[in-house]
């Protein structure tokens, strides 16, 4: 683009008595397993729109958001577009190193400016929502911006949040859509003069979002 939780700890201890023997699963339902826990970068791309009101997408936005918190590439890189989807959307020899070293690194560099506009509270400051004006949602067909594959762009959605008693936002530079998701691809900046971390459009309150046609 040119413009969570933690598994569960399974605890056990002896009870001196006899067990029930533990079927072995068959092949079919450990492929199945693997299947279901497929990452979605893995998978074909699709044409439905993704919503910004599902349990997924505000999952995502937590992930995102305690990334921010917690000045953590990790804790957010859920939110970010995956590495499976960009290689197969991107018609360059190098999408699996401009993934890493262009996209993601730049996303850890706005987390850490997000992070700092947050300032010594940070760890008590709040997301509220995110706002998805769904509007602003376009087809970028296969073939433009070096993509051979189609997706949806969504630019300048807002993350609101609750600090120090007052509410605040900034924005989310570009969002792109796989198998009717949305996932972050630019938070604070699509171009950048520098190799520095952006703020997208701090604002008291919500903000407000103008459209801007990206690929």
């Amino acid at each position: 683009m040119m413009r969570s939780a933690q598994p569960a700890a399974v605890i056990g201890r002896e009870t001196g008595r006899p067990q029930p023997p533990v079927k072995a699963r068959s092949s079919s339902a450990r492929t199945r397993g693997r299947t279901s826990q497929s990452s979605p970068g893995s998978l074909p791309q699709t044409h439905v729109f993704p919503s910004g009101a599902s349990a997924q997408f505000r999952g995502l936005m937590e992930a995102l958001w305690r990334g921010v918190v917690e000045n953590s590439l990790p804790a957010a890189l859920p939110a970010f577009f995956p590495r499976g989807a960009y290689v197969q959307l991107k018609a360059i020899g190098s999408a699996a190193s401009d993934w890493r070293e262009r996209l993601v690194h730049d996303y850890g560099l706005d987390l850490q400016a997000a992070h700092s506009l947050l300032g010594r509270h940070a760890a008590h400051a709040r997301l509220l929502r995110v706002l998805v004006h769904a509007s602003y949602g376009h087809w970028v067909p296969p073939g433009v911006c070096y993509n051979r594959v189609g997706y949806d762009e969504l630019p300048n959605a807002r993350v609101v949040y609750r600090s120090d008693g007052a509410t605040r936002s900034f924005g989310i530079a570009s969002m792109i859509s796989w198998r009717g998701v949305w996932y972050v691809v630019h938070l604070g900046a699509i171009l950048r003069s520098a190799d520095l971390g952006v703020v997208d459009e701090p604002a008291g309150g919500a903000g407000s979002s103008v459209y801007s046609g990206t690929c």
